[in-house]
């Protein structure tokens, strides 16, 4: 099978008005997009928002086998938002549709991996010659798959489909926000708002009626002592809690002292594939993983999948096909509660399909950990690998285990590495070493500010 990637790493589904984002987080969504080398093979036609770092594809391709030559790598003109996402208009130039048509055609092209599958995306499917070879294609094309991604969709699916989810409601008024904050606070409860359309816990906020309360899955806590309180804040915050009016508000009760854990499965016409679990680590948003989730017993592991795939069969009665992220935490109690989906190519995907299959022997898939981390300083890609070389912590494909480097360098002068290892001890030892091979540099590294 020869595939079409299209690295839209950054959607108006996924973050928002991209019009919104900063000079520097449309720089960084670009610099993201080039993950989706992980997922090309041999012979497939890449569409990125710029062209790769050649050190970097490189890198990948040695590690997955594929020779870069191969490849048909194609960047479309810069569009009204410039030259970093593969915005629609940027996807719909004539010329460019013309040469992804053509290289689909020359190379035998069958089926598309794109990031996330927008109504963009299906236009520029059927526009090239795919539009047959893309499961769920009508779904997206209406739209669909912002139903998937939707917060405040998952809470009516999840309830419907019997998934345990934390007490809340759904609001479009700021009264009823209001009303439902107040609520939880008077009862002494945290809550988390949820922006319906956002990632990685940037659409999040904690508010909390009194007290020390850490912060997990949103970049802050903001304490609220009374219904006067809320208010203010409401009237400070609703435009950006709405999206200016656009979307809906998810208020929930935030459950204290959990871990994040998911299920990652690939949902097809009449099964869905579980890919594999893990533990999102959470400083206070994602940082990083662990793959496989730990710590689960063999009750929550049940719920987990279970309770995943009921969502799974959900949202493919729907119409949905790809990739889906069933998020949930664990409580100190040991119970699972959902908190959303994910219908993309996700932050996990690449450790399930492409890091574990190709990294990871099959004598050696049962009992190998992978921990994933982002933010880690260095001057450059090439200065990374040779010390991590140096350090002994490269990858060594006879053991799989060592370091691998997932990202490119970043805007910030960061990477996101994994490490492969026996067990979570291991990697979390050879995690403290990678960290400190280049303390020299001195690089600022605002963990807050990273996704996974």
């Amino acid at each position: 099978m020869t595939a079409l990637v299209v690295g839209n790493s950054r959607t108006e589904e996924m973050v928002g008005d991209l019009a919104a984002l900063s000079p520097d987080e449309r720089r960084a969504g670009g610099c993201a997009a080039q993950r989706v080398l992980w997922f090309a093979g041999t012979g497939d036609v890449v569409v990125l928002p710029q062209p790769p770092d050649t050190d970097y594809l490189a890198y990948v391709a040695d590690l997955t086998r594929v020779d870069p030559s191969s490849l048909t790598l194609l960047v479309p003109p810069p569009g009204r938002l410039g030259a970093e996402l593969l915005t629609p208009d940027r996807l719909a130039d004539p010329a460019f549709r013309a040469a992804v048509g053509a290289a689909v055609r020359e190379n035998g092209v069958d089926h598309l991996l794109a990031v996330y599958k927008d109504v963009a995306i299906a236009e520029f499917a059927r526009a090239v010659g795919l539009g047959s070879a893309v499961p769920g294609l009508g779904f997206s094309a209406q739209g669909g798959d912002a139903l998937v991604n939707s917060k405040a969709v998952f809470r009516a699916v999840a309830t419907g489909a019997d998934v345990p989810i934390a007490p809340g409601r759904v609001v479009s008024r700021v009264e009823d926000a209001a009303a439902a904050i107040t609520e939880q606070l008077t009862a002494g409860h945290c809550v988390m708002l949820k922006q319906e359309f956002a990632g990685g816990g940037f659409g999040n906020e904690i508010l909390s009626p009194a007290g020390e309360v850490r912060a997990a899955g949103a970049p802050r806590v903001v304490t609220l002592p009374d219904a006067a309180a809320v208010e203010e804040y409401l009237a400070r915050r609703w435009d950006w809690l709405s999206d200016d009016g656009r979307h809906r508000l998810v208020v929930e009760r935030y459950l204290l002292g959990c871990d994040t854990v998911y299920g990652e499965y690939l949902v097809g016409d009449g099964s869905d594939e579980l890919l594999g679990t893990g533990e999102i680590l959470m400083e206070p948003v994602a940082v990083g993983e662990v793959v496989p989730a730990q710590g689960l017993s063999a009750a929550a592991a049940e719920v987990l999948e279970t309770a995943g795939r009921r969502l799974c069969r959900s949202f493919a009665a729907m119409g949905y096909r790809g990739f889906l992220s069933t998020d949930a935490v664990l409580t100190p109690a040991g119970e699972i509660v959902f908190t959303e989906t994910n219908g993309r190519v996700s932050g996990s995907t690449h450790l399930h399909i492409a890091v574990r299959a190709h990294l990871v022997a099959d004598a050696h898939r049962a009992n190998r950990v992978l921990l994933e981390r982002s933010g880690w300083a260095a001057p450059s890609f090439l200065a990374a690998r040779e010390r991590l070389d140096l350090a002994g912590l490269g990858y060594d494909a006879d053991t799989s285990t060592g370091v691998v480097l997932i990202s490119g360098l970043m805007p910030d002068d960061t990477l996101t590495y994994c490490v492969l290892a026996r067990d979570l001890t291991a990697a979390r030892a050879a995690a403290h070493r990678v960290e400190g091979l280049f303390a020299e540099v001195g690089v600022a590294v605002d963990r807050p500010g990273r996704t996974v």
